[in-house]
């Protein structure tokens, strides 16, 4: 027997599985300027599905959704490289009036 999907109020659990952290830098503040928040996302997550967990979480009305993957760099550690994991990043607009405050609740 299969079970529903677990739900938390009204938010589904896998938004939380598609919006990873906030991204907190000084070039991502300068963008707060105009009404965008950046989120580390999942590398899976498509455009629609991280509009749709914004709008979720956070009770906002999104515009839109721009996406980029940051290619992991070559490091060296004891003599020996290794690579980081890729990550991808999604800029989001938000409408007039809505705003998110990723520095409180942290």
């Amino acid at each position: 027997m299969a079970k529903a999907p677990t739900k938390t109020g009204a938010i589904e659990l896998k938004h939380y599985d598609i919006v990873v952290k906030p991204v907190i830098t000084e070039k991502s503040t300068l963008v707060s300027e105009y009404n965008q928040v950046v989120f580390k996302v999942a590398n899976g997550a498509s455009k629609p599905e991280i509009k749709a967990a914004i709008e979720a979480l956070f009770s906002v009305k999104v515009l839109s959704v721009n996406t980029l993957i940051q290619k992991g760099k070559t490091k060296r550690w004891k003599g020996k490289e290794y690579r980081r994991s890729d990550e991808k990043k999604a800029i989001v607009t938000l409408a007039d009036g809505d705003r998110i405050d990723v520095t409180t609740g942290i």
